[in-house]
């Protein structure tokens, strides 16, 4: 029983499939290194560009003021670092951190193209163990990547660590349908046009598809809430976007 136990408590998911907790971490490196070069294209197409509110959303709910240091963790290939730069000013700083080198290669090669330069930096690092010291910034945003995360109340603990007294972390992440018949439209939608798009516009169907799978598996706006809570955030509430679609999360450290 003490075996079954501990193997069980080795796996994680995958999507919909059960694979070992060391594993999952490659296996979504090869999701975004394949989709890494028209990330920004598939997200436009897939949310019909609504994707730019949401990220717009969160970093109004940021209320950054110059010379603020933020964490935008997960950030892929740098919306929400762009918007976030002006604000923080020359004497503020936003590190744009990933753990996956091809999606931190384009987000700061677009950066650099847009003139977003001077107050940026890069890290490749694991939300699970985030390598700056405790108490460190002011703000922490992770859009569409928790539900990437093999151990998420790991992570959350990290960012709890690594945020200052007073400062505030944003959850943008997708979420589950709030208004009645849009789950039916949404499934549907998720598991039969995504993948075809992705074979369209990627050559790849697969990472979409575990796109849509990952979304089910990833914790409801409540379950995500308590989460937070549980590491220690305080003042922890949620506001449902696009219908429940997608949730953004906000929690404070005090």
């Amino acid at each position: 029983m003490a075996e079954d136990k501990a193997t069980q408590d080795d796996l994680t998911h995958f999507g919909y499939r059960q694979v070992p907790l060391g594993e999952k971490a490659s296996r979504v490196a090869e999701v975004f290194h394949s989709v890494a070069g028209r990330y920004d294209l598939m997200n436009d197409l897939m949310s019909f560009g609504v994707h730019r509110l949401w990220k717009r959303i969160a970093v109004a709910h940021c209320s950054l003021r110059p010379g603020d240091r933020v964490l935008d963790l997960a950030g892929g290939t740098g919306d929400l670092a762009a918007l976030m730069a002006p604000k923080v000013g020359a004497q503020g700083q936003v590190v744009l951190a990933d753990i996956n080198d091809s999606m931190l290669r384009v987000g700061r090669d677009r950066l650099l193209d847009r003139g977003v330069v001077g107050n940026v930096g890069y890290v490749q690092a694991d939300a699970e163990k985030l390598p700056f010291p405790d108490e460190y910034f002011s703000h922490i945003t992770i859009a569409f990547g928790l539900r990437n995360v093999s151990r998420k109340e790991q992570a959350l603990a990290a960012m709890y660590r690594v945020l200052k007294p007073g400062g505030r972390l944003l959850v943008l992440e997708f979420s589950r349908p709030v208004l009645p018949g849009l789950d039916k439209l949404y499934d549907l939608y998720s598991f039969a046009v995504l993948p075809a798009m992705g074979r369209l516009v990627t050559n790849d169907a697969d990472s979409y598809r575990y796109l849509a799978e990952s979304i089910r598996m990833h914790p409801d706006q409540a379950t995500l809430l308590q989460m937070m809570q549980a590491q220690g955030f305080e003042g922890c509430r949620y506001f449902n976007l696009s219908g429940g679609i997608v949730a953004l999360h906000e929690g404070f450290k005090y």
